[in-house]
């Protein structure tokens, strides 16, 4: 019985951690080469990954996390009620809200402390993600994003580097955020895994990604796509490399695990507000309401995500 458990909190937990947070990254990738096949973007997306994974095996000795579960142990016993969370994300993640899975699927195996640090560094990365953004934006809206200079990327030698720096970006950003979010994806699993848990887990996270990739990243997408210029593969290559950029620096700066969400939907808002400051004031207004909106269904994420750690400590009690 337990065994299944485990396996079956591993399945959720890659299928809803994937769907919900894989857009933050490859959002932006999948709008601009919204007219390259599925199949080519999911391989080059895989490759990169499984790189990622079995660097993590080999460097720190069969533990895929980087180190981010040092401090969150696997329980000797894992009952049913390990899956709520894992499952309540799932469906959230159909309804096309961005939850935080770090929060949702962490907190059922950590400390009160523990989870106090999870949200105080995820909540300082949405602070820096706004913050810098906004300032950095400011400086290269005009010049970057304005309507004549994007239309300057069709000629042809322009487009040339802008998707070779766009493919290489993404690398770099897809590389960096699994780094950060390998820790929710194998929660369930020993922290130090045999070769055969390691290649079997990535048939699956491989399998779940074309499944995504095939629909073009789902509900999730829709964020993305709401936001100015995204389709663009300039302005996707900036946010791509931004947020790479914040995720090496400030992700890495401990092993505590952080909200990549919080991170993104930050430089989204940051971005979208100096845009329309200098090229859009009439869509100023309907900018920050739409910041509201993503900024409330993290939020409520946040919320959804501590009540069922305190469900869970309830049925404990019994």
């Amino acid at each position: 019985m337990e065994i299944l458990i485990l396996y079956t909190g591993f399945l959720l937990a890659a299928y809803a951690v994937i769907g919900n947070d894989v857009i933050q990254t490859l959002g932006t990738f999948i709008s601009s080469n919204n007219k390259t096949h599925w199949t080519v973007l999911w391989g080059f997306a895989g490759i990169i990954l499984s790189a990622t994974l079995i660097f993590g095996w080999c460097m720190y000795d069969g533990d895929v996390s980087y180190q981010r579960l040092n401090s969150i142990t696997l329980p000797e016993t894992l009952k049913w009620w390990h899956l709520i969370a894992p499952l309540a994300l799932l469906i959230i993640t159909r309804l096309g809200i961005p939850v935080s899975t770090t929060f949702m699927i962490l907190s059922v195996f950590s400390s009160q402390q523990f989870i106090e640090k999870m949200i105080l560094k995820s909540v300082y990365g949405y602070g820096i993600s706004v913050i810098t953004a906004f300032l950095i934006y400011l400086l290269i809206a005009q010049r970057l994003e304005s309507k004549a200079s994007l239309e300057n990327v069709h000629k042809t030698n322009q487009k040339r580097f802008w998707i070779v720096a766009q493919w290489l970006s993404t690398a770099f950003l897809w590389s960096q955020w699994l780094i950060q979010d390998f820790a929710n994806i194998y929660v369930f699993l020993p922290r130090r895994l045999s070769i055969w848990e390691l290649l079997g887990s990535l048939v699956v996270i491989l399998s779940i990604m074309a499944y995504i990739f095939k629909n073009r990243g789902g509900k999730i997408q829709e964020m993305v796509n709401q936001k100015v210029n995204t389709r663009n593969i300039r302005s996707a290559t900036i946010i791509d490399l931004f947020y790479g950029v914040i995720l090496f620096i400030y992700g890495n700066y401990n092993a505590i695990p952080m909200s990549t969400t919080w991170t993104f939907i930050g430089i989204l808002a940051g971005r979208e507000i100096a845009i329309n400051y200098l090229l859009n004031k009439g869509k100023l207004k309907s900018s920050y309401q739409l910041i509201a909106k993503d900024f409330a269904k993290v939020s409520l994420g946040l919320a959804i995500s501590i009540s069922i750690v305190y469900l869970i400590q309830l049925i404990k009690t019994f």
